[in-house]
């Protein structure tokens, strides 16, 4: 068999690069280990009848302002694709039986939580943000490494060496500092520093400074959408635009190796078979499986098999999901209405959680991420019930004890410790919602290890293909020696949450790859693949 374009792995990234270099007219085969399409992306009745949970990834604020959205957005809603909003509250914090506070997605609603002081300068963050989102985002979402982010440092440069000098300042900046250096009150910290862990950082991560910012903007501007009917949905709406399309897909069908000629990279093995691929090959793997397990040891410079070798996987995370009898019921009714609730007091209880999963032991009060997607998408529940999404971000995926002092750990992530440390949630979501035990109707848990053994990519149960720390992101994402998509091997691509713009629903690797292809076509080359496909 031959293609165009030959796709390893079928998450976000892959499935935006195939649907789009497909849309061009090139013939793409997509490769996928698994039994079904989407890696982290899926949904399913894992609880009870009726109760549709996104399983791992569900938000969609990433992809709907990205440029794989711009470029194959009509397409997918013609295949189906809805999406449901939040349009009033969409993210809020409380810790324990707490006052809570809330982001709206109007910013003059969201301050009215805050001193005179720290409203202004909630909106003066919005507004600075909003003036330079153009280069911060062509810097954050286009290749680090490629001429095209000179001109867009230059146009920075040019709004003012002080104001470039304070974004830097930002970026090497934790979340911490930055919010105590900016507000004299502790809600904007409580309210938006737990966000910092969906990028994969923790509050004294470098980075956070500008993150913060990015994230809040992007909340008041995008909302956090979801697929109406879940993520089963949106990968329907993909299979459907990539069969359109004429894209070749296999599954179940793990790739051996890399098959590299005369230095170009010429196709893959699967199982014996051999697939060639005439133009490129890109793959949305780990670091270390390109470069030390698919490619031949001849092909990969030892300083690059070093660098893989050496390339840092991040905190474990869980997920949770309940079936209620009834909707959850907060003691703060300011987050009814919320689709994503953190429990957290904010960086200093985010801190030290990491601090105690990155030890090694079971955070005694870890920050909890409930989600309730039937808010806004109410086909997912039976009717006058209601659903959790708990996500748990600070969790080692090989305890060594439990900072409680409560559970045993001794036999790793065994059904007993798993529930006892779903008991210990619930605990803590009690807190705030007192009668929550009492609603429950069933509950689902995905351990790290279960991570780990469902998608190939999230080593040590990481579900973002590696730590976010700045020394192995953006610019040396996944390191310094293998920062841009290209690789040293010609005609071989690397993509995915482990390369720049790094994880996230946003198929932003993806994206850049693809475009980055397309842009070496002048267009014959595309009229003259469809001809030769008719």
């Amino acid at each position: 068999m031959t293609a165009d374009v030959v796709v390893i792995g079928s998450g976000i990234n892959s499935l935006v690069a195939a649907a789009e270099l497909a849309g061009s007219g090139r013939s793409v085969c997509l490769i996928e280990a698994a039994d079904r399409l989407g890696g982290f992306l899926a949904s399913d009745e894992l609880t009870l009848p009726g109760f549709v949970h996104d399983t791992y990834s569900s938000w969609h604020p990433l992809f709907v302002t990205g440029g794989a959205y711009a470029t194959l957005g009509d397409d997918l809603h013609r295949h189906g694709l809805e999406y449901a909003n939040a349009e009033d509250a969409v993210t809020g914090s409380v810790s324990g039986d707490g006052p809570a506070v809330v982001a709206h997605r109007d910013p003059a609603r969201t301050v009215e939580q805050f001193s005179e002081r720290d409203r202004a300068a909630y909106l003066a963050m919005l507004d600075r943000i909003g003036g330079d989102l153009d280069v911060i985002g062509g810097l954050l979402g286009n290749e680090t490494r490629a001429p095209g982010v000179l001109g867009h440092a230059a146009t920075m440069l040019r709004r003012g060496l002080g104001r470039t000098e304070g974004w830097v300042r930002d970026a090497a900046t934790s979340g911490r500092r930055w919010g105590r250096r900016t507000f004299e009150g502790s809600e904007v910290d409580q309210l938006w520093a737990p966000w910092l862990l969906h990028a994969g950082l923790s509050p004294d991560s470098a980075s956070g400074g500008l993150m913060i910012p990015v994230f809040a903007a992007t909340m008041h501007g995008a909302g956090l959408p979801v697929a109406v009917g879940g993520q089963r949905a949106f990968l329907d709406a993909f299979a459907s635009l990539l069969a359109e399309r004429g894209v070749e897909v296999l599954t179940g069908a793990p790739v051996d190796r890399i098959l590299v000629e005369r230095g170009r990279a010429a196709g893959v093995m699967v199982g014996g078979r051999r697939i060639d691929a005439r133009e490129a090959i890109l793959a949305s793997v780990t670091p270390t499986a390109l470069y030390c397990d698919l490619l031949p040891e001849s092909a990969v410079p030892e300083a690059v098999r070093a660098e893989a070798r050496g390339y840092q996987y991040g905190r474990a995370a869980m997920q949770v999901h309940v079936a209620l009898a009834e909707p959850l019921q907060w003691s703060d009714d300011a987050l009814d209405g919320a689709p994503l609730v953190h429990l957290t007091a904010g960086s200093d209880s985010v801190g030290i959680a990491c601090a105690q999963a990155e030890a090694g032991l079971l955070p005694a009060r870890p920050t909890v991420v409930v989600g309730q997607q039937a808010l806004i998408d109410p086909s997912r529940v039976p009717a006058g019930h209601g659903m959790l999404w708990l996500q748990l971000q600070e969790v080692p995926f090989a305890p060594i004890g439990d900072a409680a002092g409560e559970l045993d750990t001794s036999g790793g992530w065994t059904d007993e410790l798993v529930a006892g440390y779903v008991d210990r949630i619930l605990g803590l979501l009690e807190e705030a919602a007192p009668g929550t035990r009492e609603s429950v109707l069933a509950i689902t848990a995905i351990s790290p290890v279960d991570l780990a053994t469902a998608n190939p990519n999230a080593v040590q149960g990481d579900p973002y293909c590696g730590a976010a720390e700045l020394d192995q992101n953006i610019f040396w994402r996944p390191g310094p020696l293998t920062a841009r998509h290209r690789t040293a091997v010609d005609g071989l691509w690397h993509i995915g949450a482990a390369t720049h713009p790094g994880p996230g629903l946003g198929g932003g690797s993806g994206h850049l790859v693809a475009q980055e292809l397309l842009g070496r076509d002048d267009g014959v080359l595309t009229r003259v693949r469809r001809l030769l496909r008719r």
